[in-house]
């Protein structure tokens, strides 16, 4: 009777032991898109053109004509624009990867080619802008997404989530490598 009485008594210590410190996440708004013709494209664009500092783009295909168009806009207003890319999407045809160069933005592609350490697709298809919003999902920023796919696209406006893909941003930039 004795061993249960100190195990009651301690039970409360060992959970509160085990508590996470973090703090939930909090979002100020979610916002939500379907396609095909869910207005997707036209909902990122309007966040693109939003972006005062900083533009973090991760995507696995990016042939979007109007998308690339936007990020380029932004690069050429002065927000700070940096693309991570996979490999093998950005030598396919419609890339924008070859315009995006051209334009002078920091471009990284993963896997790296010969590198053991890096493996697999990039196919990650997320957004960090001024980190404080993430536009995440589904969603491939290309026409097919737009027009024929069924995806889902989520914009959320949240600096500590920003934080989080930031901080996974910047891990997978620190490995990706330049160049086709």
């Amino acid at each position: 009777m004795r061993k249960w009485s100190v195990l009651l008594l301690l039970f409360p210590l060992f959970l509160s032991s085990c508590k996470k410190e973090e703090k939930p996440i909090t979002f100020e708004s979610i916002e939500v898109y379907f396609s095909p013709k869910g207005s997707a494209q036209s909902a990122i664009i309007r966040e693109l053109q939003k972006a005062q500092k900083s533009l973090d783009i991760a995507m696995f295909s990016f042939t979007s004509k109007e998308l690339g168009s936007a990020v380029i806009d932004a690069y050429k207003r002065g927000v700070k624009v940096r693309i991570i890319m996979d490999q093998g999407q950005a030598k396919e045809n419609f890339s924008r990867y070859p315009i995006f160069v051209q334009a002078g933005i920091p471009v990284k592609l993963l896997p790296v080619e010969g590198k053991k350490f890096v493996k697999g697709l990039m196919h990650n298809k997320f957004a960090i802008i001024d980190r404080k919003t993430v536009i995440t999902g589904s969603y491939n920023w290309t026409a097919s997404a737009e027009e024929i796919n069924y995806e889902n696209l989520l914009i959320i406006h949240s600096p500590k989530l920003a934080e989080k893909y930031e901080e996974y941003f910047e891990s997978m930039w620190r490995k990706a490598g330049d160049g086709i």
